[in-house]
């Protein structure tokens, strides 16, 4: 095994563990949806919420066939994912990937536990009287932008071309 694949699979490993940690403790611990909203910060709450869609709730009335059909899409392209990181050279991006692959796992367990992903980070700012929503979003969403925001800055870092021979 080479040191980007160890790198990746690290990576993978702990964003699942803190995904899965942070959500098992703040359902079953913390007992988050007995608590309501648990203001953190000015602009940050704690709040439970259910998301049965993908990325901002999109497709979440899909009822079970479309939420099946979501499942496999996911569990290829992890696999698809795991291919691209046991083959790249470059460290970076199997630690980026790990990141995508590690949040990927963490919310489809979710969806198979409990039927929906567990999201409890809101973030939001008031200005005047009017108060501003992010949607609401978890340690595997965090994971998963972490990577693809690395794997941007890579496609970006200007590595020479390979010269045909």
């Amino acid at each position: 095994m080479n040191a980007p694949l160890r790198f990746g699979i690290i990576a993978v490993l702990l964003a699942l563990l803190l995904d899965q940690a942070s959500k098992l403790w703040l359902l079953y611990g913390f007992e988050l949806g007995r608590q309501g909203v648990v203001p953190v910060m000015p602009f940050m709450d704690l709040v439970l919420a259910w998301n049965t869609g993908i990325s901002y709730g999109w497709f979440s009335d899909q009822g079970p066939v479309g939420q099946s059909l979501m499942l496999g899409v996911k569990a290829v392209a992890v696999v698809a994912l795991t291919i691209w990181m046991a083959r790249t050279g470059s460290t970076l991006v199997a630690v980026a990937l790990g990141l995508i692959i590690g949040g990927a796992i963490g919310n489809l367990i979710d969806r198979l536990a409990h039927g929906a992903v567990v999201d409890f980070v809101l973030l939001h700012a008031q200005i005047g009287d009017k108060v501003y929503n992010w949607y609401v979003f978890n340690l595997a969403d965090v994971a998963i932008v972490a990577g693809v925001a690395a794997l941007l800055y890579d496609s970006f870092r200007g590595q020479p071309a390979v010269k045909a021979p």
